[in-house]
């Protein structure tokens, strides 16, 4: 592969970009904001100015957006993806969505002669700067590792789950206890600012014994120092987390912790935190 055509340049996408960049890849970069990309462009990317031409011609399409909807319209809309690669062109959707669009976009995608997979992924926006995405991946084991390379210049652990839409459920997997871990941090630390700890001798006791973790490692401080900027926005988690919990009802499932947690997100969001980062839960119990 040496051609790719990548759609989405967010906070995260922008640099999973750039690290293909840096390996040699020629990259042409769509967003619907048209200003989102044109710093890639500066740095060497191509841009074709509409969504046909920029999966034309290419080795592999990959998609990093927002939504289901979003999803959906790239590839099945009209002028979409589908509709627009070429025959044999590799397709990766890493959006976090719906396990079931994912089925049919790869029934879809089959019946052109195109390849698909779903590759949703975790490390957040620092994982993607650094490279060190770990990557879930769904559908054709022999197209997995076809995009093996490819996947490598994002993540440094690329997990093939099973057939189309594993990636997505193990995504969910994997939101699901996000949300306890950060649900038990954000109690804690309001536990602890409100009986007047000492906050550093607090981190430091908790963040080195068994509770230990990379995300206390990562948002432990950022709670205690109020720092609510986003590496992911919570409009993303609260759109993860009801995926999830409409995955469990679809096969009568009961998680009551994680509708307790995405009840309380939706709470911050209706207040107006839709674009904090996710360790803004601690607002919630200030």
């Amino acid at each position: 592969m040496e051609k790719i055509a990548f759609i989405g340049a967010g906070i995260m996408g922008k640099w999973m970009i750039r690290n293909l960049m840096r390996n040699g890849y020629e990259m042409t970069v769509y967003d619907v904001r048209s200003e989102a990309v044109e710093d890639l462009v500066e740095e060497g990317a191509f841009y074709r100015g509409s969504l046909a031409d920029t999966v034309k011609k290419q080795d592999a399409v990959i998609t990093m957006v927002t939504t289901p909807a979003v999803v959906e319209a790239l590839y099945l809309g009209k002028g979409g993806i589908i509709e627009n690669a070429d025959e044999g062109t590799y397709l990766v959707d890493m959006t976090t969505t719906e396990p079931s669009l994912e089925k049919i976009i790869f029934q879809k995608a089959k019946e052109r002669g195109l390849h698909f997979m779903d590759a949703p992924v975790t490390g957040g926006d620092t994982g993607a700067r650094d490279g060190i995405l770990s990557i879930l991946a769904g559908g054709e084991e022999e197209d997995c590792e076809a995009c093996r390379k490819v996947l490598s210049c994002m993540g440094s652990n690329i997990n093939y789950q099973g057939p189309i839409g594993s990636g997505q459920h193990t995504k969910m997997a994997n939101q699901i206890l996000l949300a306890g871990i950060l649900a038990g941090m954000a109690e804690s630390v309001a536990y602890a600012k409100a009986h007047g700890l000492n906050t550093d001798a607090y981190y430091r006791a908790v963040s080195t014994g068994a509770a230990a973790s990379r995300q206390l490692d990562i948002n432990g401080p950022k709670m205690l120092e109020g720092d609510f900027s986003a590496g992911f926005f919570i409009k993303h988690f609260v759109k993860d987390m009801r995926i999830a919990a409409k995955e469990a009802d679809a096969i009568s499932l009961d998680l009551p912790v994680l509708k307790d947690i995405l009840h309380e997100y939706e709470r911050l969001a209706d207040a107006g935190l839709n674009e904090a980062g996710m360790q803004a839960l601690l607002k919630y119990y200030e």
